[in-house]
């Protein structure tokens, strides 16, 4: 049985031009090999498998050919390159620095360095993932990086620069590597496959490339995968049931019921999704990306942007026609917010039900918006017949007569407009308007002020013993809102007429007495006068206590008696401020 290799080692570039979306680093170091510009140490950075240590392999093998190509390439037919394409070359060394991280290694390493190569020119010293060395590993290699041999090349390796000490990083070339784009991995794919005889549906393969997020080495192994699934022929069905990816046809049908306001199919498709296993979360999520697909689709200067094959861009152009652009603005900003509080959330399915809902009325809202906004330009031309009768009023009346003065005596006919009165209109002063309205405004409420008091008051009517009586009882019940203290004390009181001028009220102690004083008489005086002719209103208090066996104290006499009792009340007040009520 043939021994399998994975299609990441087996087509693993060999060359700079065999290397993946790295121009501009390969192009760097092919132009430094040309014209003998070699540094002392490199950093490769950048994500996992973009070909970081492949690039460091292909430098080293590079850079001690004796026979470089025109393009600045390897030959593959001298000593040097054949050892090293039999793994056998003396002048490359590798360090996994994961797992030889000490300062006792990179002693050995530095003992090393010393001594120089037997075949070729470089002795490259390759360290993979250098961000996992140990503080004292990194101060034992500074010496030894800052000056090396001449003969000593140095090219580290790693995805996490942050964590390389600056001391490190200013003795190096830095090279930062990108992620791969979807159309060069779709491309490397399209190359492996047609290599193994393995046919491939092109939207398969771009599936392939989107699941492995810029990873080449990734999206090979993706394809070994679905090639020991669906054999020599891979299709799209299989390639989303084997990634457990959600055909994107699924948004296509979101995004047609959101445009028509379908709700109970928007979520039976969502209940779909659910009953395949998929998680609501990442279908949001991938919703939202299929409407941003959506609104870069409407421009042709944006198209570029949106990754996918000749066939899914068509379908993105015809639905992105029909889709205005407010709606996809906020259904990006409904899907955005629910992706955010997707995890917050304690009921995530109605949390993402609720969105697609809201995601259905959007065009409605929109449509509603636009209409308000819309200036109405309908003229209205009204007659004599489309008015309704007026009333045999006395405003109506006085209309009438204004409308005379301003229009020709004939426009009064039926069936025509009413045309306008000839004589030029004078022009007006904001100013004097406003000054002639607050006069208005100023007149009208004196005349409402003296309507009101007058018919508030009424007529004044000379004072007799009877009319007094009521008098007093209708102010006393003007003072129930007072609280029902003051309508007791009103009760105990007993008022007398004397002379038709005088006025005695008779109360049961000194605190009632000042109470009515400071409160209630010059009210009470004022009430009277607005009742009856009376010249000046004369109001006596008597303090009568035989009148009454009640003895009523005021809340001073009362905290008074209280706070002899029990001394600590005054501390009570004191502390919390309180008032005696």
């Amino acid at each position: 049985m043939e021994n399998f290799i994975v299609s990441a080692r087996k087509y693993r570039p060999s060359t700079f031009d065999m290397v993946v979306g790295q121009d501009s680093t390969t192009n760097t170091l092919k132009s430094a090999i040309r014209n003998r510009h070699l540094s002392q140490a490199y950093l490769f950075c950048g994500p996992r498998g973009v070909g970081k240590t492949t690039c460091a392999r292909i430098l080293a093998k590079t850079i001690n050919c004796s026979d470089l190509t025109d393009k600045t390439e390897a030959c593959d037919r001298c000593e040097s390159c054949l050892s090293f394409n039999s793994m056998r070359s003396f002048n490359i060394h590798e360090l996994d620095a994961a797992s030889n991280n000490s300062v006792t290694d990179i002693r050995n390493l530095t003992d090393q360095v010393r001594i120089p190569p037997q075949v070729g020119k470089y002795s490259v010293y390759i360290i993979d993932e250098v961000h996992m060395l140990s503080s004292s590993a990194f101060n034992a290699f500074l010496k030894t990086l800052e000056e090396p041999p001449p003969h000593a090349i140095f090219i580290l390796a790693t995805t996490e620069k942050h964590k390389i000490i600056p001391t490190i990083l200013s003795r190096c070339q830095i090279f930062d590597f990108n992620r791969i784009r979807i159309e060069d991995i779709v491309g490397r794919l399209v190359y492996v496959a047609k290599n193994e005889d393995v046919t491939a549906e092109e939207e398969a393969l771009h599936i392939i490339a989107q699941k492995a997020d810029g990873a080449l080495r990734d999206a090979l192994s993706i394809f070994d995968q679905i090639v020991s699934l669906s054999g020599k022929k891979i299709r799209y069905t299989d390639v989303i049931e084997n990634l457990n990816v959600l055909d994107y046809e699924y948004y296509f049908r979101c995004v047609e019921c959101a445009l028509n306001g379908d709700i109970s199919s928007m979520l039976l498709i969502y209940n779909e999704i659910l009953q395949k296993g998929f998680d609501g979360h990442n279908f949001i999520s991938g919703l939202n990306s299929h409407l941003r697909d959506l609104l870069v689709s409407k421009d042709e200067v944006t198209l570029r942007l949106l990754e996918a094959t000749p066939a899914v861009k068509l379908r993105y152009l015809k639905q992105s026609a029909v889709s205005p652009a407010q709606f996809l603005i906020k259904a990006l900003e409904l899907g955005n917010n629910c992706d955010l509080t997707y995890k917050s959330s304690k009921n995530q399915r109605l949390h993402v039900e609720l969105a697609l809902i809201r995601l259905c009325m959007i065009k409605d809202e929109t449509e509603g918006e636009a209409e308000k906004k819309k200036p109405d330009n309908k003229q209205v031309n009204l007659t004599d017949e489309d008015l309704p009768l007026p009333a045999k009023s006395e405003i109506i009346r006085q209309s009438e007569e204004t409308a005379e003065k301003h229009y020709k005596p004939d426009a009064v006919s039926r069936g025509r407009q009413l045309p306008l009165s000839e004589k030029p209109l004078k022009s007006f002063s904001i100013k004097d308007i406003i000054s002639e309205n607050k006069q208005e405004v100023e007149s009208n409420a004196e005349t409402i002020s003296e309507t009101n008091t007058s018919s508030s008051a009424g007529p004044r009517v000379m004072i007799t013993p009877e009319l007094f009586a009521d008098a007093w009882t209708e102010f006393t019940s003007n003072l129930k809102s007072e609280g029902t203290r003051i309508i007791s004390m009103f009760k105990t009181m007993r008022p007398e007429l004397e002379n038709n001028q005088t006025i005695k009220v008779h109360l049961t102690n000194a605190a009632q007495k000042d109470l009515f004083v400071q409160n209630y008489k010059n009210r009470l005086s004022g009430f009277l006068d607005s009742k009856f002719y009376m010249d000046e209103v004369d109001i006596e208090t008597i303090v009568d206590a035989s009148g009454s066996n009640e003895i009523l104290y005021s809340d001073e006499q009362k905290y008074n008696y209280l706070a002899s009792k029990y001394p600590m009340l005054k501390e009570f007040r004191k502390t919390f401020n309180l008032d005696i009520t």
